[in-house]
């Protein structure tokens, strides 16, 4: 099948982050078998969803090293969304082929499914790799847990090529997110009796507003790095909720928050300049009020940044490929998990972010062909390039 063939059957499959993504699983696992190529999957062990891993050999037949080209395959819903047609139609009009996940991420999965086949018919001096993983959407889950068993079957690769929707433009660095949810824990009295109680709400009013004072340091004093549109680390409180009633002093409030950071300045570093006003300032206040008064702080998601550059070997092989100058990106990608694991990595893919998430989604057709002919171009720099080098 063609990169538009492939798309439509894979935007057919709803594999959205609360649903299975088995049947996409087992159809490309069953294409590739066809081509005489034996994936594995990694079973995720509390839901119906499986990662997939498969190595297009060199021509000598070698499996180590080569280039990974990943991408995940789960979507964000479209519930309450205007959608102009069916989310899981593949639909064209005016060059734009619409549908959930056309850009974020299908349209770069289907372009490597539809040029495989060249690379197992006329393989390269270095293994390519497919990886495809599920719940990127939801904190990274499966990437963590394919990767993981990558390390454990002790796989090598040279480097690795996220596809997320870059316009094809190489993202050699993106910032890091930590996710945060905090619970303030008062004393509930009647709203007559004030002093009796210890006001959750008001207690984690003073915090939130202490994350947006570290929030504008950040923006203030840096570090800053100019290559992103927002050249600082950020903090931002997102959800609140809190209270019973008009007339009861709250004796809970919880709130999430989220760090999203530079590389080279960890969030376990911003982080705790909100723990050490909570333990310096705001618990001593709290339980002069009520003894037994805390808050609780839990982390929940974290993904690393991409700290990468423009002289990493798969760095200059894909700018050279995409004749595009790099950039850098506030959105966070996968691609900090392989370096994490020891692959270098980069991002690059097509459509455009700006269309990822919302209602009539849409990869252009041009783009598609950009990404078809990058592969193209990537096979051909395969066949001509030594084993164990990039050079």
């Amino acid at each position: 099948m063609d990169t538009h063939s492939w798309l439509r059957t894979l935007i057919s499959l709803d594999t959205t982050s609360r649903l299975s993504n088995l049947g996409l699983i087992e159809t490309v696992r069953d294409a590739l078998r066809r081509l005489g190529i034996d994936p594995w999957l990694n079973a995720s062990a509390t839901q119906p969803k499986a990662n997939l891993f498969a190595t297009l050999p060199a021509r000598d037949g070698s499996t180590q090293g080569g280039i990974i080209l990943s991408g995940h395959t789960d979507v964000v819903p479209v519930d309450g969304q205007p959608w102009r047609s069916d989310p899981f139609t593949l639909t064209e009009r005016e060059g734009r082929l619409y549908g959930r996940g056309s850009a974020d991420m299908k349209g770069f999965i289907a372009a490597v499914l539809a040029w495989a086949p060249s690379y197992v018919a006329k393989p390269g001096c270095k293994p390519v790799h497919l990886a495809l993983s599920y719940d990127e959407e939801v904190g990274c889950l499966g990437a963590r847990a394919l990767l993981h068993e990558v390390v454990q079957r002790g796989i090598r690769a040279d480097g690795c090529i996220v596809g997320e929707p870059t316009s094809m433009q190489p993202v050699i660095a993106h910032k890091g997110i930590s996710l945060y949810h905090c619970r303030v824990h008062g004393r509930a009295a009647h709203s007559s009796l004030t002093p009796q109680g210890c006001n959750a709400i008001e207690y984690a009013a003073r915090l939130i507003s202490h994350i947006r004072d570290v929030a504008d340091a950040c923006k203030a004093h840096g570090p800053f790095d100019e290559g992103y549109d927002v050249p600082f680390s950020t903090l931002s409180t997102n959800l609140a909720s809190g209270g019973m009633a008009l007339n009861v002093i709250p004796a809970e409030c919880e709130f999430s928050y989220e760090i999203r950071n530079l590389p080279g300045s960890p969030a376990a570093g911003i982080q705790a300049r909100v723990s050490h006003y909570v333990e310096s300032t705001l618990l001593p206040r709290m339980r002069a009020e009520c003894p037994d008064a805390r808050i609780d702080i839990t982390p929940g998601v974290s993904v690393p940044a991409l700290d990468g550059c423009a002289q990493t070997d798969i760095a200059k092989l894909v700018l050279s490929l995409a004749a595009r100058q790099p950039r850098k990106v506030a959105y966070v990608t996968e691609a900090g998990l392989f370096q994490q694991a020891g692959i270098p990595a980069i991002v690059c893919g097509p459509g455009s972010i700006e269309q990822a998430h919302k209602a009539d989604e849409y990869v252009t057709l041009e783009q598609l062909e950009q990404c078809d002919r990058f592969l193209q171009r990537l096979g051909l720099a395969l066949g001509q390039r030594r084993q164990g080098s990039f050079e």
